[in-house]
Parts: structure tokens; sequence; C-alpha cells
């Protein structure tokens, strides 16, 4: 069965958690904060910002999608955190909160990664946030996921999907490791960057392994019409689950990837 969207997100998070829970304790909510999580999902950093808030603070997560925002409702319903929890539709470029309502601002793979201009969204997080709140905003920056193939991987990631989102015709200032000029632009000042890595290494569990699967389905999905036949063949055969050469199953499998995230806070 093939699976949606927001089942290879919930799939593959489980290679993300560690890593993106470093990131939240780095930027520290404190404990009765309130935040946004803006372009949040299926709520899977959402629920851990909750967590960092403790039973005090509020997490509004903002997503343009209703198929993934209904996934995020439905477990917040279930574990009965809507009172700390709120899912709303609103663009994060045209939020509908006053000014100075939150305290910290927080998107994943969203504002400052999505190939638009990042500064209406900017302004916006900027206007929302109280005097001295911070923004931060992280996004997937590199992976090795094929160890021993170095060629094919490198063919994968020159493909437009793997260099997405950044697209061929984009100016260069518009990359997302360019951030720091848009933050600058919406006046975040004390301006920082952070990496974060996160390693998977043999032997899989069973979920892990789904988790791989569903991480190669995502990061290189369409990438074939633009490899080689020798390429196609050679990528069918390492990253298909049901491939007897699968290369999760490799005794010495050993991957990594990153997470950038960019810090600012407002003046005041």
């Amino acid at each position: 069965m093939t699976e949606t969207y927001a089942e290879k997100l919930a799939n593959s998070d489980r290679l993300r958690e560690g890593t993106i829970r470093r990131a939240i304790a780095a930027l520290g909510p404190p404990s009765g904060s309130r935040g946004l999580d803006a372009g949040c999902g299926i709520g899977s950093h959402t629920f851990m910002l909750a967590e960092a808030v403790g039973i005090r603070g509020q997490v509004v997560g903002l997503d343009i999608s209703d198929e993934l925002l209904a996934v995020a409702r439905r477990r917040a319903a279930r574990e009965d955190l809507n009172e700390r929890i709120s899912f709303q539709r609103v663009d994060a470029a045209s939020l509908t909160f006053l000014d100075n309502s939150f305290d910290w601002y927080w998107s994943v793979d969203c504002v400052g990664f999505a190939p638009i201009d990042p500064l209406p969204a900017l302004r916006e997080a900027a206007r929302v946030l109280r005097p001295g709140g911070r923004v931060a905003l992280l996004f997937w920056s590199s992976e090795r996921l094929l160890p021993g193939f170095p060629e094919l991987e490198a063919h994968l990631d020159a493909t437009a999907i793997g260099i997405a989102p950044f697209r061929r015709e984009d100016p260069p200032e518009r990359h997302p490791m360019r951030l720091l000029a848009a933050l600058g632009a919406a006046d975040f000042a004390d301006l920082d960057v952070r990496t974060f890595a996160g390693t998977v290494h043999a032997p899989l569990d069973a979920a892990t392994r789904r988790a791989l699967v569903s991480l190669f389905d995502m990061r290189w999905d369409g990438a074939e019409k633009e490899l080689s036949r020798k390429d196609r063949a050679e990528h069918a055969r390492l990253c298909d689950a049901e491939s007897p050469d699968f290369i999760g199953d490799l005794p010495d499998y050993v991957a990594f990837f990153t997470y950038t995230m960019f810090t600012g806070r407002v003046a005041g």
C-alpha cells in the first residue's frame, strides 16, 4: 500500500526526533511560555514544544494543509491536550494574531526553507513576538544516506528534488543557508546559527527500517527521471525496501543527516 505524505512524515519522525529535541533544548522555550509552530504539519514538533513549556505553557501549530492538521488535531484530542495545544489553518505570511502575543516562534522546513520570499513571514513573526521574543528556523541541510555509494548519492543530490526546495532558477541569495540576511532585514537581532546532527546505524529495528524507507521516498521521490539507466537500477536496488540488497539491511550500515537552526531575537 502506498504511504500518504502524512504517514511518511510520521514514520520518518523516528529518525529526526532526537535531533529536533536537541534543537528545542538549545532554543530553551521558558516554562509556561506561549509559542507558535509555523508549518507544523502533523504536529510532531508541536507536541515536543508543548512538553518543553510544561503544563502552564501553550503552543499554537499553524499549517495550510487540512490533511496534515486533521492528523495533528486527532492526536491532541486523543492525548487530551486541547487546552495546551491548538492547530489553525493559517498562512505564516499573514498571521491572524495580535501584536506581541507570543514568547517564541518556531518553524521547521517551512519559513525560510520554502522556495518563496521569507521576508513577509519573518516580519509577521517579528510583529507577533513580544520584545525579547526569539525566533528559531530549522531545516534539513545535509545528509549521507548511502554509505559506499558516494557517486550515486551525488547524482541523486544533483537532481531537481535533490536540491529542493532551492530551484535552479532561484538567485543564490534565496538559498536557505543565506537566511541571516533575511532575518536582519526583518529587524531581528542577536542572530546565531547552529547545526545539529542525527545518526542512524545498524542493526535497524523494524520501525527504524520503515522510517528510513519513508525518508528515502521523501528525499528523492521523482529523482529517477534525471538519472542514467545504471543509476536508476542501483537506486532501486539499494533503496527499495523489498530489494534483497536494501542498504539499510547491511550489517555495517551507518548514515547521518543535519538540521541547521537560525535564531534571532526581537529588540527590546
